[in-house]
């Protein structure tokens, strides 16, 4: 199951430097996932200082 970023998300970057797959970029005013790409390790989770990632 995928990672989503909701609207908590404040574009810090943190996330983005820490997926281990380069799933992360940003996309209209935030971060995105691409679920095609997210092998669900939780690492942008954990590295979010706002909790704006959670489960799909």
């Amino acid at each position: 199951m995928a990672f989503v970023i909701g609207d908590a998300c404040v574009s810090c970057g943190a996330c983005q430097g820490a997926c281990p797959v380069a799933a992360i970029s940003m996309g209209d005013g935030k971060f995105e996932i691409d679920a095609d790409k997210c092998i669900s390790c939780g690492t942008c989770a954990s590295s979010c200082p706002t909790g704006a990632i959670s489960e799909e």
